[in-house]
């Protein structure tokens, strides 16, 4: 499935510091600073060389990959998310842990959100270390709603996985 979309401009917005951040979608050139980024949040997926690049790679372009960076270029977080039927299945959300709860996940997620939903998506999925009580939070302040569990899902430590998922429509019908 080729995903499409209407001539998106890059969004930005300002940090309470001033800071500017761009959002963007990423190129195959980001692959270094990401995985140096993935490298070090313990809570990411961890991902291999040759997986980053097969996202670009992919004839199918079933990937939205978008990045947040700083004046500098410097990237600061990204989301990458798996596009199917009528649902986008949020695959890893990376934010530098120096600018986390400054808003940098908030706006990738909602970015993506608003992508989703200009695609006509009915819904995006995720799932999360249940430890993971930072992520969770900014998922239900999103408005993402519990799905269930699934037992032993992440490794390294092994932990279950929080599934958690965002209606973007919504039935106008009344039973």
């Amino acid at each position: 499935m080729q995903i499409t979309y209407d001539a998106l401009m890059p969004s930005s917005f300002c940090f309470r510091s001033g800071d500017f951040v761009q959002l963007r979608d990423a190129t195959s050139s980001d692959i270094l600073q990401m995985r140096k980024l993935e490298q070090e949040s313990s809570s990411a997926a961890h991902w291999t060389e040759s997986q980053y690049h097969s996202l670009f790679d992919s004839p199918t372009g079933d990937r939205v990959i978008r990045i947040a960076e700083n004046d500098f270029g410097q990237i600061l977080g990204f989301v990458i998310a798996r596009c199917l039927a009528d649902q986008w299945e949020i695959e890893n959300v990376v934010v530098d842990p120096s600018c986390r709860r400054r808003g940098v996940g908030s706006c990738l997620i909602g970015d993506l959100v608003g992508m989703a939903r200009s695609a006509g998506m009915g819904s995006v999925l995720l799932e999360v270390r249940e430890s993971n009580q930072a992520a969770r939070r900014l998922y239900e302040k999103i408005g993402f709603t519990l799905e269930g569990r699934r037992k032993d899902y992440y490794r390294s430590p092994p932990e279950p996985a929080v599934l958690y998922r965002l209606a973007l429509h919504f039935c106008d019908k009344i039973p």
